[in-house]
Parts: structure tokens; sequence; C-alpha cells
């Protein structure tokens, strides 16, 4: 029995279509998340002072681990949502609902306690020194402290993208952001309360919005909604979702340990300036990776359920027209970057030695760029089909298997310029790993077509 507002036109409607449909809503909400770093950078670094961003790139690590535990969560149980529609399992789909905010409850909430009870040893781990760890400290509590609000918000927003709604999904983002803007510069300015104002504002912009999601979940006139009897923690939904969840998990988590090599680099070759130049060079790359990885929203939802429904032509064909936007926003990016790195870098600080900094390490980080969309769009390919092990392995072998080893190697030989070049160099071997498999997957797929 068909139900009511199910996304039936993802196995029938043209597949550039629904592409393009689901894309530009998911393109706009994480290039909108993505102003929430980019905005924070700029009015902290005019604000605050460059010191403080430093202090701001220090919290990355922090920052990562806790959007690896929400990734485990909202990807994975979002992809298995996708799926169970496919195979029009719609009973489950509601308990898939339930189970998202009890885990991101727990979650959540376990993380904020670790973290809290040892935020200055974790901060001081992680590259702070006397002088930044009063930034990172003042910012990192007030995230922490509205950590279960900001699961929520992003798994309720997995959930709309994955049931049929990007639109929503995309003004639940664009909403928040919009409300941050306009706190930020009211809190560090006007009320002079700093990194601690940056940090408020993020927190109370993302509960204005998750009040807004929880009233829509509400209805029930739509195919699913919360209650009675969905929030029970169900073993097979939860471990099929983590599961699934696993590769943006120890993706993000993987990150967690490279930021720290890196600050703890940049510190011993460069300084405390050094670190804010990553920190720039972050902010950059940010809005160009979250284009890419708004594509890979789009593509979820349309894999998801034509792979359920087993219509694996159209899979395929997905996946191509993705890997090429994917290429071309990476291109543009490239170019922009190397043509003028010293104006990208002044829109952050008016600091000289910092953009002299940042100017180095955006030139030589997006060398490869153009070939890096390829790698992002395998690995969150292999995880909308549900192959966990395959997504976990691409996730891994970019940052663990090739970025560590050249962290560890090459700034013993050429300083600071090292750690620079191991990103591009890291980038580029994993590329041709995820190139590699999914040849090998293709050819599955071709011979799946052929037999029926």
């Amino acid at each position: 029995m068909e139900k009511e507002n199910v996304p039936v036109s993802l196995g029938t409607e043209n597949v550039g279509k629904l592409l393009i449909k689901y894309a530009i809503p998911a393109i706009i909400a994480m290039v909108a998340s993505s102003l929430y770093s980019i905005t924070d950078s700029i009015f902290i670094g005019h604000g605050v002072g460059a010191l403080a961003l430093s202090g701001l790139a220090i919290t990355f690590p922090l920052m990562n681990l806790g959007a690896a535990f929400g990734a485990m969560v909202g990807v994975g149980a979002s992809t298995l949502l996708s799926i169970r529609l496919g195979q029009k399992d719609y009973v489950s789909a509601n308990y898939i609902l339930g189970n998202v905010i009890v885990l991101n409850l727990i979650i959540g909430s376990f993380f904020s306690a670790i973290a809290l009870i040892f935020l200055n040893p974790i901060l001081i781990l992680f590259g702070a020194s006397a002088d930044t760890l009063p930034f990172a400290y003042d910012y990192m509590f007030i995230i922490l402290c509205g950590n279960v609000f900001i699961h929520l918000f992003f798994g309720l927003n997995a959930m709309l993208r994955a049931a049929g709604n990007p639109h929503k999904a995309m003004m639940a983002t664009v909403y928040s952001v919009l409300i941050n803007l306009i706190l930020d510069p009211l809190f560090i300015f006007g009320f002079g309360w700093g990194m601690r104002g940056s940090a408020i504002a993020t927190v109370i912009s993302i509960v204005v919005v998750l009040v807004w999601q929880i009233n829509i979940f509400c209805d029930k006139n739509y195919f699913i909604h919360f209650k009675r009897g969905i929030y029970r923690l169900q073993r097979k939904i939860v471990s099929n979702a983590l599961s699934i969840g696993l590769a943006p998990f120890l993706m993000n988590a993987a990150g967690c340990v490279i930021v720290i090599l890196i600050n703890r680099n940049m510190i011993h070759h460069g300084g405390d300036l050094a670190v804010g130049a990553y920190g720039i060079v972050n902010r950059v790359a940010f809005p160009l990776a979250m284009v890419v990885l708004g594509l890979t929203q789009a593509m979820q939802p349309i894999v998801g359920y034509n792979f359920g429904a087993r219509l694996h032509r159209r899979v395929t064909e997905a996946l191509k027209i993705t890997i090429l936007w994917a290429t071309v926003v990476m291109i543009l990016g490239f170019v922009v970057v190397e043509l003028f790195p010293r104006s990208v870098a002044s829109i952050f600080t008016s600091d000289k030695e910092l953009i002299d900094l940042s100017t180095t390490g955006l030139r030589i980080v997006f060398l490869v760029f153009p070939v890096v969309g390829l790698q992002i769009v395998t690995s969150s390919f292999f995880q909308s089909l549900g192959m966990a092990k395959k997504a976990i392995f691409l996730s891994l072998t970019r940052q663990v298997l090739f970025l560590i080893p050249c962290l560890l190697i090459l700034p013993h030989f050429w300083g600071l310029n090292g750690v620079w070049i191991s990103l591009p160099i890291s980038d580029f071997v994993s590329t041709i790993m995820a190139a590699v498999m999914l040849a090998s997957q293709f050819r599955q797929f071709r011979e799946k077509i052929t037999s029926t």
C-alpha cells in the first residue's frame, strides 16, 4: 500500500532532473552551513585578533570529533531510511526516526559530559599554548553545552532530506545561518563577549531552528512523524544505522587525529600564527567541500532508493553525474585560489605575517583539488549503498593510510612546507584508490544490468 507524500519519484523521474531538484537545496544548505565557520573566523579575526583565530583552529579536532558522532547517527540513519523507502517498508521508516532522536540524545549528552570534564587537557593535547588556550576554551565550552541540540538539529535535517524534503532541510540550515549572522556581530562587537559571543550565537541559532524541525515531525499528516512506540531502541535499526554511519564517523575521527598532528607540526615549525594559517586554509577549502558534500547528499536518497528497488542503471547514472559536477566545482575553486591566494587570505585577517603564511598554504594545499571531488563522491556512494566496509576503507585511506605517514615524515625534511605538501600528496593517492574501487563496482553493476 502506498503512503501519502512518499517520494516515489526517486525511482521514476529523470535522474538528472532529480539530482538538480535535490542538489540545489542541499548545496545551498551546505554552503550556508559553511558560513558558520567562515563568518565566525572573519568576525573573530577582525574583532578579537590573530591569536584568537589560532585558538579557534585549536578547537577543530574536538569539533570534528563531535561531528563524527553526529554523522554516525544522522548519515547512517538517513541512508537506512532511503533504502527502506525504496523497499516500501514504511513501518521501519517511522522507527528509524524515533531511534535517531534517542541515539542523538544519548550520544550527544555523553560526548558533552566527557569533553567538558577534560576540556583544558584536551585543548592542550590538541596544541593550545598559554596564549591560545583561553580563546579555545571560551569558544568550546559554550559549544559543548549546546552539543545535544546541535546533534538533534543535524539528525532531523538528515531525516528531512532522506524523506524527500530537501527544500525544508535547506531552509532549516539557511534560517540557522541567518540568525547566526545577526547575533554574531551583536555578541562579539556590540556586547563585547568575544569568543564566547560567537559560540553563544551559534547555539542559539541552532536551538531556534530545532524547534521548527520538531514541529514538522509533529504533523500527523506527514508520512513519518513522532508518535508513541517509535522511541524504543531496536537492535536491528541501531546496528544497521551505526554500521553504515561508521564510515563518516571514522572519517571525522581520523580528521581529529590529523588536525592534532597538523597543529602540533605547525606550532613546532612555524609557531601559533602557523596554526592560524592552517585555520584560514581550512576555512577556504570548507565551502568547496560543502558544495561537493551537498551534491553527495542529493545523490544519497536517489542512490539509496534505487538500490533498494534494484534499479542499478539509475544508480550508476546518478553517480556519474554527481562526479562530473563535483569535479567542476573543485576546478573552479582551484583556479580562484591559485590566482588570488593573498586576496583570499586577506578576507580573514589584516595581519601581514598571517597572510603570508596562509598564502603559501593555500597555493600548496589546493594543487590537486581538481581530482579530489571523485574521492569524496565515491566514499559517499558506497555509504549510500549500505556498503559500510568499502565506505570505511575509502574514508580512511586519505587520512590514515596516506596522510599520517606524510605528516610524520615530510616535515623533518621540509619543515612547515612539508606539513603543507602532505595534504595534496595524500589527496592524490587516495583519489587513485577510489577510482580503482569504483571501476570494480561499475563492472558489477553492468553485469546485473545486462542480466535483467
